[in-house]
């Protein structure tokens, strides 16, 4: 039976968002918490932007070392030559795309400007895709930005052309959150029948219906015999309204009716991580999870009106959906109220080496634990906050990554 997958896009979709912006430091535990949650791929980055060049062959080092696998890690082109060409030169060990461009006849005239007709965003995608292939990609999606706003017919031509190029995918994409439910089935379901082959959904959530859409455009890919690939950002950020979020979509996929026990979900998928994920990422956007935040939220679990809470302790189910042990919740977090030695850009040896001693990481020689600071102290510079625990187990564990990481060649 046809399953369906995540395809996270924080570290791409998520760091285009508006006033907000993630270090490379950042992106990367990113990628190593979306790992252990189970997601299929990371849209991790832009091959031909030059800041991003360190973070991603690193991110990639990373990858052959086992360290983020199997989770693939997937660059964000348009789909023009030039990009590829780039991308290629730039990142030599990628594997993995998705090739973008846009298909509604809006984005055809008041973007392209005449430069691109229907024909021509045809011409320059199947030439991407090809030379892609060439350049050794092993997994190709292509993007149809703003295909709920494209009449369907050249939709459909736009996917088989992409398919008889060399795609594996096409990547539905609601770019401005214009699809209801009702409405993305009934035209991706024609779409996949027509092209028999995987679809990814890309929702935004511009009406509010981001998830909502998101499970009834897979649900048609599902129902049509092919895997549906569904696009999410932790704590839904994203352009705009944001993105699919990540942890509501994969509670919607195992216990809405009519979706729980009929689609199945990728069983890589580990939920226990979400606690955490979402968390991390809170505090590396700067952005506070909201109280109601489905599963993450604080009054996600909590209950106060009498009928409610009394009906919550007689059974949980009277009130509660799915259990929070399994987002990973419930266990206490201790706050340090005494005295806290911290490391920061202008720590000393004495103070880094109490810290880490706290985390029980010991260092062969005094030269090692040098070298281990000076990163650190490059970190706190390059996250401009304080690094998290599970961010300075990474500098002591990887060294050398770190400091591709955080070296930017203007």
């Amino acid at each position: 039976m046809a399953k369906i997958y995540i395809i996270d896009v924080t570290n791409r979709d998520g760091v285009q968002t508006s006033r907000i912006c993630l270090s490379k430091l950042q992106k990367t535990l990113i990628n190593i918490y979306l790992n252990k949650f189970g997601i299929f791929q990371s849209e991790f980055g832009f091959p031909f932007t030059n800041h991003e060049i360190n973070y991603l062959n690193a991110n990639l080092e990373l990858a052959e070392a086992g360290v983020i696998s199997p989770m693939r890690l997937s660059g964000w082109l348009r789909a023009i030559p030039q990009d590829v060409e780039i991308a290629f030169k730039n990142i030599p060990r990628l594997k993995h795309l998705n090739l973008s461009i846009s298909t509604s006849k809006q984005m055809i005239v008041y973007k392209f400007k005449k430069k691109l007709d229907e024909e021509g965003v045809i011409k320059v995608m199947q030439s991407a895709v090809k030379l892609a292939r060439e350049k050794g990609a092993e997994s190709i999606g292509v993007n149809a930005e703003d295909a709920s706003r494209t009449d369907l017919n050249y939709l459909i031509e736009f996917s088989l052309a992409a398919k008889s190029a060399g795609a594996d995918r096409i990547r539905y994409c609601d770019t401005l959150g214009y699809d209801s439910p009702f409405s993305i089935y009934e035209r991706v379901k024609k779409l996949a029948e027509k092209i028999k082959m995987p679809i990814e959904l890309h929702c935004h959530n511009d009406l509010g219906m981001a998830v909502a859409n998101s499970l009834a455009g897979a649900k048609a890919v599902v129902d049509s015999g092919f895997d549906a690939y569904i696009n999410t950002c932790i704590n839904g950020i994203g352009e705009r309204a944001g993105n699919a979020d990540l942890v509501s979509v994969v509670l919607a996929i195992k216990y809405s009716q009519d979706i729980e026990n009929r689609y199945k979900l990728d069983e890589r998928i580990k939920l226990k991580w979400a606690w955490k994920v979402c968390k991390y990422a809170s505090y590396a956007l700067g952005i506070p999870i909201p109280i109601n935040q489905p599963g993450i939220g604080a009054n996600a679990f909590a209950h106060e009106s009498g009928i409610h809470a009394d009906g919550a302790l007689k059974n949980r189910r009277n009130y509660e959906l799915y259990d929070f042990e399994e987002l990973g919740r419930g266990e206490p977090e201790v706050i340090e109220t005494g005295r806290q030695i911290t490391v920061g850009e202008y720590s000393g040896i004495k103070g880094f080496r109490n810290v880490y001693e706290r985390l029980a990481i010991k260092f062969k020689d005094e030269k090692e634990a040098e070298k281990v600071l000076e990163l650190v102290r490059y970190a706190n510079v390059h996250n401009q906050k304080p690094l998290v625990e599970e961010e300075l187990r990474f500098i002591a564990e990887y060294p050398q990554i770190a400091q591709k990481i955080f070296t930017m060649t203007p």
